[in-house]
């Protein structure tokens, strides 16, 4: 368990130092693979009723989650029987690949420099890249706002919920949470063809990330504290808005990152060609700007660096 304390923290590290490199094998890439091929064999095998196809993403669910938990503490089994030093050199890649701190920075950032280039066909693709909603008719702030909610959202998918994961059950824990969460980002849509079959896929992912974003939430806060943001709106738009979102979860940081730097996040939005009515998040205390996805990038490092410190505490607990 020491090993894997040192893994989680040399993953970070290599996760803030290069992120994640284009063209380099990702586990979460063959997670993504498995489930497009379990989702496709499994529509075939299930009855095609709302019923059968509920019982086809239960099965997708548990077959996705115990090959991404059992394949990598088969791996790191392995490794510990030739060497510990094999152990821990192969865990700490697994953390980095499981973290998105740097990646997140570095495709935000994209977003901003094609808006600050005044291209706002570029800031629409690049904004494509990291979330899920139609982008095509966004304007400038729709873009800039759209980079921040998602900074702000996957602080806690992304690197917090990892980590916790990771500091309770090593690596394994880690790429399980991450299969719950892909899982979720590919299936979990009420629309067709995915209503039913993404049922339980979207439930878990709301039960994995019960607790996690809370936790998020006011590690966020105390971030905002250190980078000397408006802690008490954060506080107060964070108990007001929280839950005006679909899912129990996204709306956690959202609502702490909207009250620090006092804007408003949210609101109506496309999802594959149909308009989604979602509630605000926060005040307009001033307009959204360009230099808002900067200040949330700097704003998720600090959550960040709490959350390991955090996790490294958790850890310890654990092993002694």
């Amino acid at each position: 368990m020491k090993w894997s304390l040192a893994a989680l923290i040399i993953g970070f590290g290599i996760d803030l130092a290069i992120g994640d490199p284009h063209g380099f094998p990702h586990p979460v890439a063959l997670i993504g693979k498995l489930i497009q091929t379990l989702e496709r064999g499994l529509r075939k095998l299930f009855p095609k009723t709302p019923s059968g196809e509920k019982a086809a993403g239960l099965m997708l669910w548990i077959l996705t989650v115990l090959t991404a938990f059992l394949v990598p503490a088969l791996i790191l089994r392995i490794c510990r029987v030739i060497s510990p030093w094999l152990r821990l050199a192969v865990e700490s890649v697994m953390c980095w690949q499981i973290l998105a701190t740097r990646s997140l920075r570095d495709e935000s950032m994209k977003v901003y420099d094609a808006l600050e280039s005044g291209d706002l066909e570029k800031s629409r693709r690049a904004v494509s890249m990291i979330v899920g909603r139609d982008t095509e008719r966004l304007d400038d702030a729709g873009v800039t706002r759209a980079a921040v909610e998602t900074v702000a959202e996957n602080t806690s998918d992304g690197i917090v919920a990892p980590l916790i994961y990771m500091a309770i059950g090593g690596a394994p824990l880690g790429f399980l949470y991450k299969a719950v969460n892909t899982m979720d980002s590919m299936l979990g849509y009420v629309e067709p063809p995915y209503r039913n079959i993404g049922l339980v896929p979207a439930k878990m992912d709301d039960v994995f990330n019960l607790i996690p974003a809370r936790i998020s939430a006011l590690l966020m806060l105390a971030a905002g504290f250190f980078l000397r943001l408006d802690v008490w709106n954060g506080w107060k738009i964070f108990r007001r808005d929280r839950y005006n979102h679909a899912s129990p979860n996204s709306a956690q940081t959202e609502s702490v990152c909207a009250g620090l730097l006092g804007v408003r996040l949210a609101g109506d939005a496309w999802y594959h060609g149909v308009l989604h009515k979602k509630k605000y998040i926060g005040d307009p205390l001033r307009e959204i700007g360009h230099d808002d996805i900067p200040r949330t990038c700097r704003l998720m490092y600090a959550t960040a660096l709490l959350a390991l410190l955090l996790c490294s505490i958790i850890r310890l607990l654990i092993i002694f």
